[in-house]
C-alpha cells in the first residue's frame, strides 16, 4: 500500500477533523500531529531567522571594527547554562525515543513523535548560541529581539499546552516536562537578549548624541560620566534576580533604617536617566524631524513616543502578563468550587491549584511591579528632558515672549507641568490595560452567567459613557485653572520679589487683597474640579455595588440558572476589575493634566527667540582695525511693523581699545543701544558686528545667590594673583575685609545683604576678571558715592581696561574728558559724536548738559574749592587712610543665606493634624472615614448574603436578589455623602492653608525675604499648594479607605477559614514591620525629593532674571550645565522614593500571596464540602482581591506620604514670626501725623540677625522739623540700614527713634510707613497701567496725577501713548528706562504729600538736567516738609540744611555742609573735594 504524506508523517487517526472544536483541541494537545506540525513550522522559521544573523555577523565581522566587549552579567550565564542543558536534552530524547522505536516497531513512521524533538533540540541551541553573542551588528538587533519575542510567546503556548495536558489526561510525560521548562528558559532569553542590547543601544544613544558639542562645565569630562562614580546607583550593575526583586535597594534601605537620610547618601542615578543624555535625546529627534522634512512645530508626544517606544513596548508587556495572571484568578476560584462540590478531575488537584494560584499571584506581582517601575523610569527621563529643554529656551527668550511668559510661570512650567507629564508614563499602560482586563473578565463572566453578561456590559458602558460629560467638564475645569493659577503667580511673584518696596509704600495689604482676589477666582476652579473628582469617585465606586445587582436580575429575567460557582467567579472578576475601573476617572485626569501641561510648555517651547541679529566674531589673534561696528535705519523692541522706532540712523565705528561715553536725557535711547550691542533688541534693520569676547555691566546689577567669590569668578579659574588684583581695582577689598566670611560670605538672593553700591562693584569686578575685549558699562557708578566713583573710574576704565574697548553710559559729566569720543544721544538718535572739547566748542545740546551740571552743582562753592584743591591735595590719601581704617574680623556668626529646612525623622501624625485641623477638616475627615467603613461593612454583608442563600431553596431569588439590591442602592447613597465630606474637607483645608500662608509672607520681615531664596517659596506657592489643592483630601481618605477594605479582607477570610488566622497574624506583623522599615527612608527621601526641587526652582528664577547678563558673557553652557546638574539631583531622590515604593510593595504582594494559598490549603485541610460552596466562593472572591487592595492600600499611602510633605514644607512658612503689628488700635496716631517732622534719634543700633555683628552702632542725632538734612558716607556706611531703621524694615536692637515726640516703635507699621513718602534705591513699576503704578489704592484723580507728572517729567513721554494714563507697564517695568522708573517713584512721592520725605540714592540713574529739574520741583513740592536725602552725588546735598556723615556705623559728623566742609579732617570736606577734583576736568 502506499502510503502519502500525512501518513509517513502522521497517521490516520487525524487525517480529518469532524469538527472545529476537534480541530482546536486537537492544536492545544500535546500528542496530536497537528501539535507537532505547528511546532516544527514555527522551529523552521526560527531556525532560519537565527541563520540569517548569523550570516550577517560573518560578513560584518570582516568590515567592522573590532569593538569594546559588554559587560556580562550571572544571568547570561545562568541562561546559557540552563539553555544549553535544555537543548542537549531534547536532542538526547529525541535520539532515544528513535532507537526505541526502531528497537519496538521496526520503523521509525510516523515521524512526528521523534522529530519535533530533535527540531525543539536544535532550535533551542541555536538560539541560546545567538543569545549569547558577544555582539551583534547594529541593522541585525531589531531581528534578534523579534525572535527571542516569537520564542517567547511560543515557548509560552507550548507550556500552556502541556499543563492543559497534563491536568486532561493525569500523566506528565518527559516531552511535556521540557516544554514546560521552556517557558523560564525563554523568559531568560527574553532578559539577556533585551540586557545585552540596552549596552549596545546605551552606546549607540550617546555617540548619537556625539555630534554635538560637549555640554558646558564638561570638556574634561566628555564621556558623560559624573565626576564621583563611587555613588551611583547599584541598579546601573543590578543582576537580573536583583532587579526583578529590586534587591539592588536593599543597602539604601538599611542606611535609613540606621540613620536619617541627607542628601550624600544618595546615590546617582543611571548615565541614561541623566538630564543630559535626556537633553541630547530630545535634541537628536528634533535634529531627525528637521532632516525629514517633518513641520518646525515642536510634537512633544511624537518627540517622547519615538525616544521611548522600546522602553513602552517591555512596560507595555509587562503590562499584559500582569493582565492575563489576574485574569486565571477567577478560573482558580472555580476550579475550587468544583473541587469542593466533588467534581476534582485527580485526588490531589487541591494542592496542584493552590501551588498554582500562588505561582500565579507572585507572577502577576512580579510583572505589575516592573510595569510601574519601568514606565516611571521612563518619567523620570521624560521630566529631565521638559525641564532641560525650558531652561535652555528661556535663556533664549525674545523680550516680546517674556512679557507673554512671566519669570513666575516659566517656574511653574518646570515644576508643575513638567512634573506632571513626568507622571503621564506611569498611568500610560492603564488604559489598553484595563480594556484586556475587562474583555477577559467578560469572557470568563459569559462563560458563567451565559447571556446576562450583556446586561453587565452595557451597565459598564453606561457608567464609561456618563463619565464623558464629567470628563469634559474637567477639562474645561483644568484649564481654566491654570490659567487662573498662573495669574495669581504671576502677581505674588512680583509681589514677594519687590517685597521691600511694598512694606516701604505700606502696599503689601493692597497687594495681598489683589493675590486674595486672583485666589479667589482661582478657587472657584479648584471647587469645581474637586467636585468632579468627587462625582466621578460616587460613579465608579458604585459599579461594583450596581453591576452585580443588575446582572443578577438579568439572569433572573432571562431564566439562566445561578449557582455558587457562576455567582462567585461573576463576583471574583467584578472585584479584580472594580480597582481598575474606579481608577477611570484618575486615568482620565492624568490624561487631561498631562495634555493641559504639555500644551502650555509646546506653546513656551514655541516662543520667539531673541535673533543673530547681531554677528559676534573672535579674534584669534587678529589686528583689527574696528571692535564695534554699527549701521543701523532702525532699531526697535516692537517686532511689527506698526511699533514705533526706539533708535534710528545708528552708525557708530569703534576702534580697538577706544573709550566711548553715552550720554543724554532721561529716555533718549542710551541703554537700548548698548542691548542692541549686545543682540538682545529683536529688531534691527541693518548691521551690528562685535569683535572679541564681551564683558557687560547692567543699570540694575544682577548678583547670584553664592558667595562672593562664585559671583566674581563666575564659572573662570581661580587666579589668586589676578583675583586679588581685581577687588583692589573695584575698591572691594575693605568690604570684603569687614564681612564676617570675607568673599566666601553667602550673599542673599538679588544681593540682599549688600548695599547698591557694593552690589555694582561686585558686578564691576565679574566683567574684570573675565578679561574681556570689549566692556559695556550701563552706569555702573550712579550707585557708589563720588569718593569711590572716582577711585572706580581711575583704576578701573582708565587703569585695568586701559587697553580694552569700552562703551560707557553715564550721567556722570565729570568723567567725559577722559573719553576718546561721546555720543550725544536725544530722542532715540546720535545727535553728535565727537571728543569733549570738541562738543563743548560746538554743541549746544552738550553745552546745556555740562552747564546743568554745573547749575546743579553751585558756581561759588565749586570755585573756592577749585582755587584750594591743589593746597589740599596732599592731605587726601591721609584723610583717607583715617576713614578706611581696614578692620580684620573673624568669621562670626552664620551664614545670611540657610540650607533650605525640612523635616527630618518620622513626624508621625503631625503633618495629617495640621493639615485636618484646617477649616472643620476633623469634622469632614470623619464623617468621610464613616460613610467609607459603612460602605464597607454593607458590600461584606451583601456578599455574606448571597454566600449564605445561594444553595438555600427556602430563600426565593426575588428575595435574595432584592435584598441584594436594596443593600446596594443604600451603599451609593453614602459613596454619595463620602464625596460630599472629602470635597468639603478639601475645599476647606485649601482656603485656610493659603490664607495662612498668605499672611504670613506679606507679614514675614525683610530679614526672612534676605535670607529665603525667591525660588523656595515659589516652589511652596506653586507645586506643594497645588498638590493640597488637588490631591490631598482624596489621597487621604482613600488611602485610610483602601487600608479598611484590605484588614476587612483579612477578617473575612479569618471569618470563613479560622487556622488561616496563625498565617494572618504574623503576616499583619511582617506588613507593619515592613512599612515602618520603608517608611524611615521613603518619608526622607520624599524630603529631600522637596528641597531638591527647590533647588531647581531657584536656581531657574535666577538665570531668568539674569539672563541679559547670561548671554552677554557667553556663559549660557555652563548655566545650563549647573541646570542639568540640579535636575539629576532632583531625580535621585525621586527615583529612588518611587523604586522604595515598589520594594514595599513587591514583599506585601508576596505576603499576599502567602495568606491566600494558606486559604485555599485551609479549605482543603477542613473538608469544606457542597454545601459551603457559597463561603468557599465568597472567601476566594475576597482572597483574590487582596493583593489589590493592598497594593491599592500601600499606593495610596506612600501617595499621601508623598504629598504630606507639601503640608509640612507649607507649613514652614505658614507661620514665620511677623512683623510688629500693622495697627496698635490703643495707640493710633492723629491723620495729620507727623505735623512738624521733627526726627529724634536716641543711641540707634542695629543688627540684622541676633548673631551678627552691630551695622549701626549708636547713632544720635535731632533731624529738626521742615530741614532739610544730607546723609554721606562711602559704600555699605549703613546710610541705607538707616534709612531701613526709619521705616521699621529692621528692628533697632537699642535706641529708638521720636518723631514729632511719638516712639516709632509704639505705633503699627501700616500706621508708620503711611505716614512717610519714600523715593528707593531701586525703582520699581509694576504690571499694569501707569496709573495704577502711581496710585495703585486708587486714591487720587485722574487730574491730579496729570499734574504730578507734570512735576515730574513724564507728561510729554505719556502724552505719547496712545492709551495716555492706562499705557501698559510690562515686568520690572522693562518697558521703560530706569531714569523714567526712578521719576514714576518721584510722582508716588508728589501724590502722597507727606510731612517727611526720604529718598535713598533716587537721582542716581538721571542725567544732571533731570536731576537739576528735580531738585527744584522737590524744593518746591516740599518746601515745608522735613527731606532726608541720602545721596551718592554731592551737589544733591549741597543745599541741605544739615548733613550727616556716615563711617562703619557710628555717626562720624552732623552739621552745616559749609562748616563741614571748612571743618579739618572732615569726611564730607573730603568727599567733597574728591568730586570736585573730577569735576574740575570737566570745566579745562
Amino acid at each position: 500500500m502506499k502510503l502519502g504524506p500525512w501518513t509517513v508523517f502522521c497517521d490516520d487517526s487525524e487525517s480529518s477533523c469532524n469538527a472545529a472544536k476537534k480541530c482546536i483541541s486537537s492544536l492545544i494537545s500535546p500528542y496530536s500531529c497537528s501539535h507537532h506540525i505547528l511546532i516544527i513550522s514555527v522551529d523552521i522559521l526560527l531556525l532560519l531567522i537565527v541563520l540569517s544573523i548569523f550570516i550577517c555577523k560573518s560578513v560584518s565581522r570582516k568590515i567592522a571594527a573590532p569593538s569594546q566587549s559588554q559587560p556580562s552579567s550571572p544571568v547570561i550565564y545562568v541562561s546559557a547554562i540552563f539553555n544549553g542543558i535544555l537543548g542537549l536534552v531534547y536532542l538526547g530524547w529525541g535520539i532515544w525515543m528513535i532507537s526505541e522505536k526502531l528497537g519496538r516497531d521496526q520503523t521509525i513512521l510516523p515521524l512526528h513523535g521523534w522529530l519535533v524533538i530533535l527540531f525543539q533540540g536544535f532550535t533551542w541551541l541555536l538560539v541560546n548560541l545567538l543569545v549569547s553573542l558577544k555582539k551583534v551588528p547594529s541593522p541585525q538587533i531589531a531581528t534578534v529581539k523579534f525572535c527571542l519575542i516569537i520564542t517567547f510567546l511560543f515557548s509560552g503556548f507550548l507550556c500552556f499546552s502541556s499543563i492543559w495536558g497534563a491536568i486532561s489526561d493525569k500523566t506528565l510525560s518527559i516531552p511535556m516536562l521540557l516544554d514546560i521548562l521552556s517557558f523560564p528558559g525563554a523568559i531568560l532569553f527574553l532578559f539577556c537578549g533585551f540586557k545585552r542590547q540596552s549596552y549596545e543601544s546605551t552606546d549607540l544613544d550617546i555617540s548619537d548624541g556625539a555630534s554635538y558639542e560637549p555640554l558646558p562645565g564638561e570638556e574634561d569630562n566628555a564621556n558623560g560620566e559624573i565626576s564621583s562614580n563611587d555613588n551611583i546607583t547599584p541598579f546601573a550593575n543590578a543582576g537580573f534576580f536583583s532587579q526583578m526583586s529590586f534587591w539592588w535597594l536593599n543597602p539604601l534601605m538599611k542606611k535609613g533604617k540606621e540613620k536619617i537620610l541627607e542628601d550624600g547618601d544618595i546615590p546617582q542615578v543611571r548615565k541614561a536617566d541623566r538630564a543630559k543624555t535626556c537633553y541630547l535625546m530630545y535634541m537628536g529627534q528634533l535634529g531627525t524631524r528637521k532632516q525629514n522634512g517633518l513641520s518646525d512645530s515642536i510634537s512633544m508626544l511624537s518627540v517622547i513616543i519615538s525616544w521611548h517606544w522600546k522602553e513602552i513596548l517591555i512596560s507595555g508587556f509587562f503590562a499584559l502578563i500582569k493582565v492575563l495572571s489576574l485574569a486565571t484568578g477567577p478560573l482558580f476560584l472555580k476550579a475550587f468550587i468544583d473541587v469542593a462540590e466533588g467534581k476534582a478531575a485527580f485526588e490531589y488537584e487541591g494542592y496542584v491549584l493552590t501551588a498554582g494560584l500562588f505561582l500565579a499571584k507572585v507572577l502577576e506581582s512580579l510583572s505589575e511591579r516592573h510595569w510601574r517601575f519601568r514606565t516611571r523610569l521612563i518619567g523620570i527621563q521624560v521630566r529631565s528632558m521638559l525641564s532641560a529643554a525650558i531652561y535652555q529656551k528661556q535663556l533664549r527668550l525674545s523680550n516680546a515672549a517674556k512679557i507673554v511668559h512671566s519669570s513666575g510661570e516659566i517656574v511653574s512650567y518646570v515644576t508643575v507641568d513638567a512634573y506632571r507629564i513626568g507622571e503621564f508614563p506611569f498611568w500610560f499602560h492603564q488604559i489598553w490595560a484595563t480594556s484586556i482586563q475587562l474583555c477577559l473578565a467578560l469572557a470568563i463572566v459569559y462563560y458563567s452567567i451565559g447571556l446576562a453578561t450583556l446586561a453587565a456590559l452595557v451597565t459598564v458602558i453606561l457608567l464609561v459613557l456618563s463619565s464623558y460629560p464629567l470628563i469634559k467638564l474637567q477639562h474645561k475645569y483644568l484649564t481654566k485653572l491654570m490659567v487662573a493659577q498662573d495669574r495669581r503667580l504671576k502677581a505674588i511673584t512680583e509681589a514677594l520679589a519687590n517685597m521691600k518696596i511694598l512694606k516701604l509704600y505700606a502696599w503689601e495689604t493692597h497687594f495681598k487683597n489683589v493675590v486674595d482676589g486672583l485666589r479667589k477666582e482661582e478657587f472657584q476652579w479648584i471647587s469645581g474640579v474637586l467636585w468632579q473628582k468627587g462625582y466621578h469617585m460616587v460613579l465608579f465606586w458604585s459599579s461594583p455595588v450596581m453591576v452585580p445587582a443588575i446582572t443578577f436580575w438579568a439572569c433572573y429575567l432571562l431564566g439562566i440558572p445561578v449557582s455558587a460557582s457562576s455567582v462567585f467567579t461573576f463576583l471574583a472578576c467584578l472585584r479584580i476589575v472594580q480597582e481598575p475601573i474606579r481608577l477611570i476617572p484618575d486615568v482620565a485626569g492624568v490624561f487631561i493634566e498631562a495634555k493641559v501641561s504639555l500644551d502650555r510648555i509646546v506653546k513656551f517651547l514655541e516662543a520667539p527667540e531673541l535673533g543673530n541679529s547681531i554677528t559676534r566674531q573672535k579674534l584669534n589673534g587678529k589686528e583689527l582695525d574696528q571692535s564695534i561696528l554699527i549701521r543701523t535705519t532702525e532699531i526697535s523692541w516692537g517686532i511689527d511693523s506698526s511699533s514705533k522706532a526706539t533708535l534710528r540712523n545708528i552708525n557708530v565705528v569703534v576702534k580697538p581699545g577706544e573709550k566711548v561715553a553715552i550720554c543724554g536725557e532721561v529716555g533718549s535711547g542710551k541703554s537700548t543701544l548698548l542691548a542692541a550691542v549686545l543682540g538682545e533688541v529683536p529688531k534691527i534693520t541693518g548691521i551690528v558686528h562685535v569683535f572679541g569676547k564681551i564683558a557687560y555691566v547692567s543699570q540694575t546689577a544682577w548678583i547670584q545667590t553664592g558667595t562672593i567669590q562664585e559671583n566674581i569668578l563666575f564659572g573662570a579659574a581661580m587666579e589668586p594673583i589676578r583675583y586679588q588684583e581685581v577687588l583692589e581695582r573695584c575698591s572691594l577689598v575693605k568690604d570684603i575685609e569687614i564681612l564676617p566670611f570675607g568673599d566666601l560670605t553667602e550673599i542673599g538672593e538679588r544681593g540682599v545683604n549688600l548695599s547698591g553700591g557694593q552690589k555694582q562693584r561686585v558686578q564691576l569686578a565679574r566683567a574684570l576678571y573675565q578679561d574681556a575685549d570689549v566692556y559695556l558699562l550701563d552706569d555702573p557708578f550712579s550707585a557708589v558715592d563720588a569718593h569711590t566713583a572716582t577711585s572706580l573710574f581711575n583704576d578701573y576704565v582708565t587703569g585695568a581696561l586701559s587697553g580694552k574697548t569700552v562703551l560707557l553710559v553715564t550721567h556722570q559729566i565729570d568723567f567725559l574728558p577722559a573719553f576718546n569720543s561721546i555720543l550725544l544721544m536725544s530722542g532715540g538718535e546720535i545727535i553728535r559724536t565727537d571728543t569733549y572739547s570738541q562738543l563743548m566748542a560746538s554743541s549746544q545740546e552738550f553745552q546745556d548738559l555740562v552747564n546743568a551740571h554745573k547749575n546743579t552743582a553751585g558756581s561759588d562753592t565749586q570755585v573756592e574749592y577749585d582755587s584750594s584743591k591743589r593746597a589740599e591735595t596732599s592731605k587726601t590719601e591721609e584723610i583717607q587712610k583715617v576713614h578706611s581704617k581696614e578692620k580684620l574680623r573673624a568669621p562670626s556668626g552664620d551664614q545670611l543665606i540657610k540650607q533650605e529646612e525640612r523635616e527630618s525623622g518620622d513626624t508621625g501624625f503631625k503633618p495629617y493634624i495640621q493639615y485636618l485641623s484646617q477649616r472643620k477638616g476633623f469634622l469632614y475627615f470623619s464623617l468621610a472615614i464613616i460613610t467609607h467603613i459603612i460602605f464597607i461593612v454593607g458590600q461584606v454583608i451583601q456578599s455574606y448574603w448571597l454566600a449564605a442563600n445561594i444553595q438555600n431553596s427556602h430563600v426565593s431569588r426575588v428575595t435574595m436578589f432584592t435584598v441584594y439590591s436594596v443593600i446596594g442602592c443604600s451603599l451609593a447613597v453614602f459613596l454619595l455623602l463620602r464625596s460630599f465630606f472629602i470635597v468639603q474637607l478639601g475645599c476647606g483645608a485649601s482656603e485656610s492653608i493659603f490664607s495662612t500662608l498668605l499672611t504670613s509672607l506679606f507679614r514675614a520681615p525683610m530679614s526672612f525675604y534676605d535670607s529665603t531664596p525667591l525660588g523656595r517659596i515659589l516652589s511652596r506657592v506653586s507645586s506643594d499648594l497645588s498638590v493640597i489643592d488637588l490631591e490631598v483630601a482624596f489621597r487621604l481618605t482613600i488611602a485610610i479607605g483602601s487600608t479598611m477594605n484590605t484588614y476587612f479582607n483579612f477578617a473575612v477570610l479569618a471569618f470563613l477559614t479560622w487556622p488561616v488566622l496563625f498565617v494572618i497574624i504574623p503576616m499583619i506583623y511582617l506588613n507593619i514591620v515592613l512599612q515602618r522599615y520603608y517608611f524611615a527612608s521613603a518619608k526622607e527621601l520624599m524630603r529631600i525629593n522637596g528641597t531638591s526641587k527647590s533647588s531647581v526652582a531657584s536656581h531657574l528664577a535666577e538665570s531668568i532674571a539674569g539672563a541679559m547678563t547670561i548671554r552677554a558673557f557667553g556663559e549660557e553652557a555652563r548655566f545650563f550645565s549647573k541646570n542639568l546638574d540640579l535636575i539629576d539631583r532632583n531625580a535621585s531622590p525621586y527615583f529612588h522614593t518611587f523604586t522604595a515604593d515598589e520594594w514595599l510593595i513587591q514583599r506585601l504582594e508576596l505576603l499576599c500571596a502567602i495568606v491566600l494559598s494558606s486559604s485555599t490549603l485551609a479549605m482543603i485541610l477542613l473538608h469544606l464540602t457542597a454545601s459551603a460552596s457559597g463561603f468557599i466562593g465568597m472567601e476566594l472572591s475576597y482572597g483574590l482581591s487582596l493583593n489589590v487592595f493592598l497594593v491599592f492600600s500601600a499606593q495610596y499611602q506612600c501617595s499621601v506620604s508623598n504629598s504630606i510633605i507639601s503640608v509640612e514644607r507649607l507649613e514652614q512658612y505658614m507661620h514665620i514670626p511677623s512683623e510688629a503689628p500693622e495697627v496698635i488700635e490703643t495707640n493710633r496716631p492723629s491723620t495729620n501725623w507727623p505735623a512738624v517732622g521733627k526726627v529724634e534719634i536716641f543711641n540707634l543700633k542695629v543688627r540684622y540677625r541676633p548673631n551678627a555683628p552691630l551695622v549701626l552702632q549708636g547713632i544720635t542725632c535731632t533731624i529738626e522739623g521742615r530741614h532739610k538734612i544730607g546723609i554721606v558716607g562711602r559704600t555699605g556706611s549703613g546710610k541705607t540700614t538707616f534709612i531701613s531703621a526709619l521705616f521699621r524694615l529692621v528692628e533697632p536692637t537699642e535706641g529708638k527713634i521720636v518723631i514729632d515726640g511719638l516712639d516709632i516703635s509704639t505705633i503699627g507699621l501700616h500706621d508708620l510707613r503711611s505716614h512717610f513718602a519714600v523715593i528707593p534705591q531701586d525703582p520699581t513699576l509694576f504690571v499694569g497701567s501707569v496709573r495704577y503704578n502711581l496710585d495703585p489704592l486708587s486714591k487720587h484723580t485722574d487730574q491730579e496725577i496729570w499734574e504730578v507728572l507734570e512735576k515730574c517729567h513724564l507728561r510729554e513721554a505719556i502724552q505719547e501713548k496712545e492709551e495716555g494714563l492706562n499705557s501698559f507697564v510690562a515686568q520690572d517695568g522693562s518697558n521703560w528706562s530706569m531714569g523714567q522708573r526712578q521719576l514714576f517713584c518721584l510722582g508716588r512721592a508728589l501724590l502722597k504729600r507727606s510731612r517727611i520725605l526720604v529718598l535713598d540714592e533716587a537721582t542716581a540713574s538721571i542725567d544732571n538736567a533731570t536731576d537739576s529739574l528735580l531738585q527744584k520741583t522737590i524744593r518746591a513740592e516740599f518746601a515745608d516738609c522735613t527731606v532726608i536725602t541720602v545721596a551718592h552725588r554731592i551737589p544733591t546735598v549741597m543745599d541741605c540744611t544739615m548733613v550727616l556723615a556716615i563711617s562703619d556705623g557710628k555717626l562720624v559728623e552732623y552739621d552745616e555742609p559749609l562748616k563741614l566742609m571748612n571743618k579739618e579732617g572732615s569726611l564730607f570736606g573730603q568727599l567733597v573735594k574728591e568730586y570736585w577734583s573730577r569735576t574740575a576736568n570737566s570745566r579745562d
